[in-house]
């Protein structure tokens, strides 16, 4: 048996639990061996000897040793010899790292091969030719995998020999062609290199090794690693397997199957075939591939061995399997299997099945889908079978396909929307005052920003298509144009964007409704109704298993909703309660002059703005409340940055400066001009905001108290069951806490005892500062609740301008791996997230039934969600649109933090 210390494991040595020191492939070629599978012998180098060479620059010593050893076993088994100049035992030199990573590392098949085997493998296999076709391949393999040579010089060399011969196809060159193609191939090597191809076949097996352990670093697998967040350090495993031809004429051939579509999920093996070809062909496309039903006619007993195998492995891993498979003259070779990579839709349908199929439970199901892939279901698509002429690529901000006409301020959006149009709203960047040409639009697309700015942020909260941050357009809002390169945009000109690829097409380019949304708002009987089989089997798929996740879950799930509209679609998809209301954008618009009169006047003339904005704040609150009935909305006091409700500084100046220039003295505008300088500040973010504002302008807060207490009352009144939280925000400090509860006290008390309604409105604070999570203990003492606010909580924490450092240096960031992923995607567990388990075990400690909740927009994201599942909060809140996605996750960290749910990557 192998030990701890060894570094190269013969096949039978393993098994599929073994994929840290094995790697995906070598654990399920071993696994396959141990099933008794027909799977060519061999061996494989374990990740720790890449790991060691990566980090010493060289093979560990007794490397060379252990692969003498395995190679001399693999010998004496198949009774060949490697590279022996009569039936030479040939091997192929294959990565295989933890996480599958296809295409991403090197293969080199036919190693062993030289002038003086290739004779050999022609006599042994009766066949010249396929001698000669297995040499040819090695030689350019190698000259690009091993030595480094442009594979388009092999490529090329290959098409000339082709039309110089008049075919079109490899099978069509003769030995003769074949034997020229090697020696210019020698020569291609020469000539690049300064160097022989190597005749020596261990020579060629170890320059192999250290290829594919060298191909881990390369660019392209780097960047995989960064999509797909696997880590740097885990290395690749090598795996040396005795070669099988599919090369061999008619009665061989190459090719991959599924054991279940995985564009579908549809039941019955699914697969490509090829005749008289390598493992490569398949992948490559140099032929039209056949079906596994051509198969079955061509070989009807190889077919049918294929169908047992893949059954017997679909059994034993209880999932869709992707098997790669030879056909040496009728023999069937297992080549390769894993769990196979799937489509949202097929996730869905096929852990649906399974579980009908008593292969797998309930639980497992959830472990077989994830949030990030319902999200995807839930987004309407482009065709991408359709025409499309793309201008320029963006950042992906918020999913989903748009299409409308540019405009680019926020009054022509509403105007065009209200007489029917499709519009997108392009601007440079977005803010407050653009809300409602936001929401009139079908999507949002800015020149600037990231996946946390203004527009991202707000597009995904409405479910809207956004793609942000398009920097090769120049947005000239003022001419109501945007140029590229080599194009002018102009206001009516038709656009599609595509928000989940950044993508921005001229032009129309037709869309796919998804039917999962419509499930979602009306229910599984609506959604059934026309729909095909498929879509009816997905729509069944995703029912059951949002219901499982809703039955095993402890996270309740809320949504971030602002207005009744928002309330009652986020309440359809299945939204247990409002964790957060932002009622700064119920001061836009016509009302906005009310709200700068309160902060900028004093006496008679600021009451006089509080006392008309009390019945505005009333309707909204009581609207919101009803469409909540029964379920509690936490309604955050106003927390904007102070200059969102100023008038804008520089504009203000300049009015001033003309009207002295012109000999005018507006004496309001010098009066407004002296109150914004006054109020002016270098950082909004972290200035007179939050619950320093509601201090320090009198009546604000007590304002928005009023008219929550009394919407609260009405509805009472009504017949209704309001649970509604008041939220403050921004508090650093207890006393903080203190002074806002007293006075909200003081008003709820007074208007319960005036009109005769007992309400209790418990009242709770964001933890969006660092000092807020490490006095949670005192701040308890006040809070019934708190609310993470994630966002400004990872801000603050990282010393980060959220607007800011997006666009300027993460992606360098990412580059270099100090993140994975963004901070504001996906909860900094390590630094974000010991303060939030801080304040939650301190606060708790006060006072223990201190209910605690996220509102930032991590509370959607299906990896920050089970971070608060462990954290042991009570619920998350989203925007209604990804409440389906928490509920789900939510499931999934219940069951995980049970042991059940693994890695599936």
């Amino acid at each position: 048996m192998a030990t701890a210390t060894d570094f190269v494991y013969d096949f039978t040595q393993g098994s599929k639990d073994m994929k840290d020191l094995l790697g995906g492939k070598g654990a399920n070629l071993a696994e396959m061996t141990r099933l008794g599978l027909p799977v060519p012998p061999g061996f494989t180098i374990t990740t720790e000897a890449c790991r060691a060479y990566l980090a010493n620059g060289k093979e560990p010593a007794e490397l060379r040793v252990q692969v003498t050893a395995a190679l001399r076993h693999l010998e004496d088994a198949v009774d060949r010899r490697l590279g022996d100049r009569h039936d030479p035992l040939l091997v192929s030199v294959r990565s295989g790292a933890k996480f599958s990573m296809p295409g991403m590392m090197e293969t080199v098949l036919n190693i062993g091969l030289n002038d003086a085997s290739v004779v050999g493998l022609a006599e042994a296999a009766g066949s010249e030719r396929f001698a000669w076709d297995s040499y040819r391949r090695l030689v350019q393999m190698f000259g690009k995998t091993v030595m480094g040579v442009d594979g388009d010089r092999f490529a090329e060399t290959l098409d000339k020999a082709k039309a110089a011969k008049g075919v079109t196809s490899d099978v069509d060159l003769d030995v003769d062609d074949l034997r020229v193609l090697v020696d210019t191939y020698k020569q291609i090597l020469r000539d690049e290199t300064g160097r022989d191809f190597p005749q020596h076949p261990r020579e060629q097996l170890d320059l192999a090794i250290r290829a594919v352990f060298d191909s881990w670093n390369t660019d392209r697998a780097r960047l995989y690693r960064r999509r797909e967040r696997i880590p740097h350090d885990l290395g690749t495993a090598v795996n040396i397997c005795t070669m099988v031809f599919g090369n061999l004429g008619e009665t061989s051939g190459t090719g991959v199957a599924f054991t279940r579509d995985p564009a579908t999920g549809t039941p019955g093996a699914y697969g490509d075939y090829l005749s008289n070809a390598q493992g490569e062909d398949v992948v490559a496309g140099i032929r039209n591939t056949l079906s596994l039903d051509d198969l079955r006619d061509l070989q009807p007993e190889a077919h049918t061995e294929l169908m047992q195998v893949m059954r017997r492995l679909e059994t034993h891993y209880r999932d869709l399997c992707d098997i790669e498979f030879t056909i040496e003259r009728g023999k069937l070779w297992m080549l390769q299997t894993r769990v196979g990579k799937r489509t949202a839709a097929a996730a869905f349908r096929i852990a649906s099945q399974l579980v009908d199929e008593h292969l797998i439970t309930e639980d497992e199901a959830l472990e077989r889908v994830t949030g990030a892939q319902l999200a995807q279901l839930m987004f309407p698509q482009f065709d991408v079978a359709a025409d499309r002429r793309l201008l320029v690529k963006g950042m992906a901000a918020s999913p989903g396909a748009a299409v409308g006409r540019a405009v680019f301020d926020s009054a022509t959006a509403v105007e065009w929307a209200a007489r029917g149009e499709q519009v997108l709203l392009i601007r440079k960047e977005t803010n407050p005052d653009d809300l409602e040409g936001m929401i009139a639009a079908t999507g949002i697309l800015t020149s600037r920003g990231g996946k946390t700015s203004h527009a991202a942020v707000v597009a995904r909260g409405m479910g809207k298509t956004c793609v942000c941050g398009a920097e090769e357009l120049d947005v000239d809002v003022a001419a109501k144009i945007c140029r590229t390169a080599d194009l002018v945009i102009r206001q009516g000109d038709l656009l599609s964007i595509d928000g989940s690829t950044g993508e921005i097409f001229l032009g129309e380019v037709p869309v796919v409704p998804s039917p999962v949304v419509t499930y979602l708002e009306n229910g599984l009987d609506a959604a059934l109704g026309d729909a095909d089989e498929d879509t009816a089997a997905l729509i069944s798929a995703v029912d059951r298993l949002l219901a499982h996740a809703d039955d095993v879950r402890r996270l309740r799930v809320r949504a971030n909703a602002d207005t009744a509209e928002d309330a009652e679609r986020a309440r359809h998809l299945g939204a247990e309660g409002i964790g957060l209301t932002r009622t700064e954008h119920m001061f836009l618009g016509d009302r906005r002059v009310l709200i700068e009169r309160v902060i900028l006047s004093e006496g008679p003339e600021r009451q006089e703005a509080l006392d008309a904005l009390l019945p505005l704040q009333r309707e909204d609150f009581l609207h919101l409340l009803e469409a909540m009935d029964g379920l509690p909305v936490t309604i955050r006091l106003l927390d904007p940055p102070l200059h969102e409700f100023l008038p804008n500084y520089t504009e203000l100046s300049v009015r001033v400066a003309v009207a002295h220039a012109e000999g005018r003295h507006e004496a309001k505008d010098l009066s407004l001009l002296a109150a914004v300088e006054r109020l002016h500040e270098s950082n909004p973010m972290l200035g007179l905001r939050g619950v320093r504002l509601g201090l320090v302008v009198p009546g604000l807060f007590g304002l928005q108290v009023r008219a929550i207490t009394e919407a609260a009352v009405e509805r009472v009144k009504a017949g209704g069951n309001p649970l509604v939280e008041i939220m403050v925000p921004l508090v650093g400090s207890v006393m903080e806490l203190h002074l806002v509860a007293d006075e909200t006290d003081g008003i709820v008390h007074e208007i319960s005892r005036r009109e005769g309604v007992n309400l209790h409105i418990p009242i709770g604070t964001m933890i969006e500062l660092p000092r807020a999570a490490l006095t949670a203990h005192r701040i308890a003492e006040v809070a019934e609740f708190f609310s993470f606010g994630t966002n400004d909580l990872t801000q603050t924490t990282w010393g980060f301008s959220r607007d800011d450092v997006e666009a300027e240096f993460f992606a360098a960031y990412l580059e270099k791996g100090v993140f994975t992923v963004s901070p504001f995607e996906t909860l900094d567990a390590a630094g974000v997230g010991r303060l939030v388990e801080i304040a939650a075990t301190e606060g708790r400690a006060t006072r223990p039934d201190l209910k605690l909740g996220v509102c930032g927009e991590h509370g959607g994201d299906p990896e920050s969600v089970h971070f608060f599942h462990r954290a042991g909060l009570d619920y998350v809140s989203c925007s209604p649109f990804r409440v389906p996605v928490a509920r789900l996750e939510a499931g999934r960290a219940a069951i995980a933090s049970a042991g059940v749910i693994s890695d599936t990557r």
